[in-house]
């Protein structure tokens, strides 16, 4: 799952506990079943009401963090005063939670669309240390939970039964329903919190980076079988997993090519080309069915592959939609590619979509078929519509900045 995060450099506080310590709250009941987060949360003194939440003169909010939730239906935004949740279609704000004193939110986790969130503190005047985890329940207006250590929080994921919170160079997996202590995994230094777990009904699939440049783990908790795949020369950017946890995108810190591999065996089986030049990559995302991938970068272009996953391998089964999809475009000289460079050969997006150079953007395939969302830490909204049998340019079918006081939803 896409994460952005903006994290301040903590102040080093030696009342902090340890990860191994037990968590200082445990939760009074198991994991909630889902509820909307528009709920009326119960009356707390200490929060201010959403309407009076932004006066309109008010200057526009710092974003923080943004994040897409477990299905991509919704997304959340840290700020420097709360939190907001938004529905992506229809487009329109859903929640909104202001803290009275200081209140920064770097991170924020959402489980579904129900009123469990996992905050992390951020920004100036972070509402938390930015070295615990709050699991917060809306619907009470209160902490349920939290986990502490003693280094900063850099992301968090979120399934029903677990949460895993990443650190700088370890991964804790915890229990939800007791906050009990699983699994710690080492890894090679991790600032953008790197991390995916599968979402499907299935058992759970956890991707990190391994111990070596350019590695990824994955941890198969159902076999209790570790993978290792070398899947870069050079350090891993970023990385995505399908929801049933058979698939696994990675990019490198060169940003030019995607490889697609089998996490059950760690067979390559697919590699698409995002351009020529180096390129910081922010998101992978797939598509429900595996049939499409989409990459975002720092060269302000978003693109979508056609993915051609080979039904044989280990655990792959995949069905195609009724209309075939585009074939990725190739190089006209790929005839020759025995003997012109690699890239002559390479297959390239099948759509692509314009946006600012420079700007952090995250992506997610829409609910609508053939629909894309994109999130920039700008506050920037972007909904569009690729042709998956004739490709091209894709068609912005919405627009808004979530971030503007003026905004009224």
């Amino acid at each position: 799952m896409a994460t952005l995060s903006a994290f301040p450099t903590p102040n080093p506080n030696p009342n902090f506990r340890s990860p191994s310590d037990q968590p200082e709250t445990h939760p009074q009941s198991p994991p909630p079943m889902d509820l909307h987060p528009s709920s009326d949360p119960i009356p707390n003194p200490n929060f201010n009401s959403p309407s009076d939440a932004i006066a309109p003169a008010a200057p526009p909010l710092s974003l923080l963090h943004v994040s897409f939730n477990q299905d991509h239906g919704c997304f959340a935004a840290g700020i420097e005063h709360g939190f907001r949740i938004y529905n992506c279609d229809p487009f329109r704000e859903i929640f909104r939670r202001d803290f009275d004193r200081g209140g920064g939110i770097g991170v924020v986790e959402m489980l579904f669309r129900c009123n469990i969130l996992a905050l992390v503190g951020g920004g100036s005047d972070p509402q938390y240390p930015p070295n615990k985890v709050m699991i917060w329940d809306d619907h009470q207006s209160r902490c349920i939970g939290e986990l502490s250590f003693r280094s900063e929080v850099r992301s968090v994921r979120l399934r029903r039964d677990r949460i895993v919170v990443v650190l700088e160079q370890k991964i804790f997996v915890y229990n939800f329903a007791d906050l009990k202590l699983l699994h710690q995994i080492e890894t090679i230094a991790n600032p953008k919190g790197l991390c995916a777990v599968s979402q499907g009904a299935g058992s759970l699939v956890l991707v990190c980076p391994g111990l070596q440049k350019g590695q990824v783990r994955v941890e198969h908790y159902a076999s209790k079988r570790t993978k290792f795949i070398m899947a870069h020369d050079s350090r891993i950017a970023c990385f995505a997993l399908s929801q049933d946890g058979q698939l696994l995108a990675t990019a490198s810190s060169k940003g030019t090519l995607v490889r697609i591999y089998n996490t059950v065996d760690g067979s390559l089986l697919q590699e698409v080309r995002r351009g020529a030049d180096r390129a910081e990559i922010y998101s992978l995302a797939f598509s429900s069915n595996a049939q499409w991938l989409a990459v975002s970068s720092d060269k302000g272009t978003v693109h979508v592959f056609s993915l051609k996953i080979n039904g044989g391998s280990p655990g792959i089964d995949r069905s195609q939609t009724a209309s075939d999809p585009v074939t990725p475009p190739h190089s006209s000289l790929s005839f020759i590619k025995g003997v012109l460079p690699k890239y002559f050969s390479s297959e390239w997006s099948v759509a692509q979509f314009r946006l600012v150079e420079g700007v952090q953007y995250i992506v997610a395939f829409g609910h609508q078929k053939n629909t894309v969302v994109i999130l920039g830490i700008d506050g920037s909204f972007y909904r569009c519509q690729f042709d998956p049998v004739n490709g091209g340019e894709m068609t912005q079918l919405e627009y808004h900045n979530f971030m503007k006081p003026e905004a009224a939803f």
